[in-house]
């Protein structure tokens, strides 16, 4: 499976989905388990690997902070379902988070999440083990076989490296709202409260 492949599995899982209206990462988690159960374990793993690289890839303050401010906080924990979240997304806007998430103010779930207050928008648990819940409908295993399946497949790997980070950028202080006004202007006006001058 190619970078190509993998969207179009990504995408073919969201196609129907009223992505203007409604976060449904679910629903997308559930499409996508469906369609990779209907191929290979081979085609599963493979599915997983290229999954990891987009999501490490987003591992950047920039990215965190949009997370933070969006979902009004983001733990270490919350931070992998969000970046499941994009990818859930697709090509395009993956994209245009990859290149400046203050874009995710265009998103209309944001705003919609903006306006109503929503801090699950994006956060997508369940996108992040659709491969594993695939790979155990097609081999009748468990999750260990599928951890363990990744595992010799990383052992066999030449280049992995897994104490090896992405570079996240510059830190900064999510609680400064200033900082976050000035990094992210549009999502800042869109989940902080007006300054007070």
């Amino acid at each position: 499976m190619d970078v190509d492949e993998f969207w179009a599995v990504v995408e073919s899982a969201g196609a129907g989905l009223d992505k203007r209206t409604s976060d449904d990462g679910e629903a997308v988690a559930a499409a996508l388990v469906t369609s990779l159960a209907g191929t290979s374990p081979e085609r599963i793993l493979e599915f997983q690997e290229l999954f990891d690289q987009l999501h490490d890839a987003l591992y950047r303050w920039d990215v965190w902070a949009a997370a933070y401010l969006i979902g009004g906080g983001c733990s270490d924990d919350s931070f992998i379902d969000f970046r499941a979240g994009v990818i859930a997304l697709g090509r395009e806007w993956y994209g245009r988070v990859l290149a400046s998430p203050d874009g995710l103010a265009d998103h209309p779930v944001v705003r919609q999440a903006a306006a109503e207050a929503d801090d699950g928008a994006l956060f997508a648990e369940s996108v992040n083990y659709v491969a594993s819940e695939a790979y155990e409908q097609v081999t009748g295993g468990d999750d260990d076989a599928f951890y363990e399946a990744m595992k010799a497949r990383q052992h066999v790997a030449v280049g992995i490296d897994e104490a090896r980070r992405p570079d996240m950028g510059e830190d900064f202080d999510f609680d400064d709202d200033d900082e976050m006004r000035s990094r992210l202007p549009r999502l800042a006006e869109l989940f902080l409260n007006p300054s007070e001058d």
